[in-house]
């Protein structure tokens, strides 16, 4: 089995490689904001923990985490950042760990925003989908202002691209990433046919 992490900043275009890869090239996927979704929905191993540090101000009458709410207060408080990422995040890495042990393909892609030394040791390899500024501002199609101000919260380029092990270039056409993709991929099974 092959597991690959996928990173990129907001708007690079991470949903169309992941697309591929499932599509195409028979991955499975783990996307950590789905599973987070999932440990903060009603019932979820992180839903209760959220309550108790938050309050029920931050829940929904369903007891569903409110999601808009909570985003206005961690966009501006590090602590509440700090809280929610401390209960939320071990839970999430927990479901993907069990999600690569029970997958029956050959291929894992794991699309999470952040990754660190603790947790990439589960990859074989780290993708970093890159895409200028200007790209991602207009693929967002939002303001000018908001796009700059998330991508100041998110690292670098270089933070991104110092972790991962493989760059995606998702500036120009689709094709051009399926090539890349291909020659990633088909690279790796080289290597490890020749050991």
């Amino acid at each position: 089995m092959r597991v690959i992490g996928i990173t990129g900043g907001v708007g690079s275009g991470k949903s169309e490689i992941l697309r591929l890869l499932k599509e195409e090239f028979g991955a499975k996927l783990l996307m950590a904001d789905d599973i987070a979704h999932e440990v903060m929905a009603p019932g979820g191993e992180a839903s209760r923990r959220i309550e108790e540090a938050f309050g029920a101000d931050y829940l929904k009458p369903d007891k569903s985490v409110d999601r808009q709410k909570m985003a206005e207060l961690i966009f501006k408080d590090a602590d509440a950042l700090e809280t929610m990422n401390s209960i939320v995040h071990p839970a999430v890495w927990r479901r993907i760990e069990e999600g690569i042990r029970t997958a029956p393909e050959k291929l894992v892609a794991v699309e999470a925003a952040l990754f660190d030394e603790e947790h990439n040791r589960m990859f074989d390899e780290v993708w970093y989908v890159y895409t200028s500024k200007e790209n991602r501002i207009s693929r967002l199609m939002a303001s000018r202002e908001k796009c700059m101000d998330i991508m100041g919260n998110q690292r670098s380029e270089e933070e991104f691209r110092a972790m991962a092990d493989r760059v995606i270039d998702n500036n120009r056409t689709i094709e051009d990433v399926r090539q890349q993709i291909e020659r990633i991929l088909n690279e790796k099974m080289k290597e490890e046919s020749q050991e």
